[in-house]
C-alpha cells in the first residue's frame, strides 16, 4: 500500500511540475507575442512622417543616359493601430499619370524593415527588407523585382535618409551587367 501511495504521490508531483512548466511556457509565449504585436519607438518614428510630402524625382533608365525629372505627391499614414506605414503616391512618369503605394513594416522580432511597392506602371511587386542605421539616419534595404523584359527576378538596393523632420532623400540602385548604378533619386519635402 505504501508503494502504491508513493507512486500516486510521485505521479501527482510530476503532473503538477509539468503543469507549472506548461503554464510558465504559456506566459513566456504570451509575453513574446505581446512584445511582437505592440508598436514601439521605431513605429513612433514612422508616425512622425504622417502627412503630405512633395516629391521631386530624377531617374536614369541606364548608366550614362540623360536623367528624366518629374514631380508628385506622397501621403503617409499609419494603419492597423500604428503598426504599418501606408504611403500613397501620385504624379507623372514619362508624361503619363502614375499612382503607387508602399506598405512599410518594422518587424519587432527580426528588427528589420520590410516594404512592398506597387504601382500602375506594372502588375508586379517590388519587395525589400533592411535595417535602420542610427548614425546615418538611413534605412538601407535590398530586394527584388521581376524584369518585364526578361521575366527574371532582379536585385535592387534603396536607401531612405532622414535629412531633417521636413526633408528626406530616397535613392534606388539597379544592376546592369553585374554593376550597380543609381537609377533614381527622390527629394521629399513636407507640405
Amino acid at each position: 500500500m505504501k508503494l502504491f501511495l508513493s507512486m500516486i504521490f510521485c505521479s501527482m508531483m510530476l503532473s503538477m511540475q509539468s503543469f507549472a512548466q506548461e503554464e510558465d511556457a504559456n506566459k513566456d509565449q504570451m509575453k513574446a507575442w505581446m512584445e511582437y504585436m505592440t508598436p514601439g519607438q521605431t513605429h513612433e518614428m514612422l508616425a512622425k512622417e504622417n502627412g503630405s510630402w512633395k516629391t521631386k524625382m530624377t531617374m536614369w533608365m541606364m548608366p550614362g543616359t540623360e536623367p528624366m525629372e518629374s514631380e508628385g505627391m506622397m501621403t503617409n499614414e499609419m494603419i492597423l493601430g500604428g503598426r504599418y506605414q501606408k504611403s500613397t503616391f501620385t504624379g507623372k512618369f514619362m508624361e503619363m499619370p502614375m499612382e503607387g503605394m508602399n506598405l512599410l513594416a518594422y518587424d519587432n522580432a527580426s528588427k528589420e524593415f520590410y516594404a512592398i511597392w506597387v504601382d500602375n506602371m506594372g502588375t508586379g511587386m517590388m519587395t525589400s527588407k533592411g535595417k535602420y542605421n542610427e548614425e546615418t539616419k538611413m534605412v538601407e534595404m535590398k530586394g527584388t523585382y521581376v524584369d518585364p523584359m526578361t521575366g527574371n527576378e532582379e536585385p535592387f538596393r534603396q536607401t531612405m535618409q532622414i535629412v531633417d523632420e521636413n526633408n528626406h532623400v530616397m535613392e534606388m540602385f539597379m544592376y546592369m551587367d553585374g554593376k550597380e548604378f543609381k537609377n533614381m533619386h527622390i527629394d521629399f519635402t513636407r507640405q
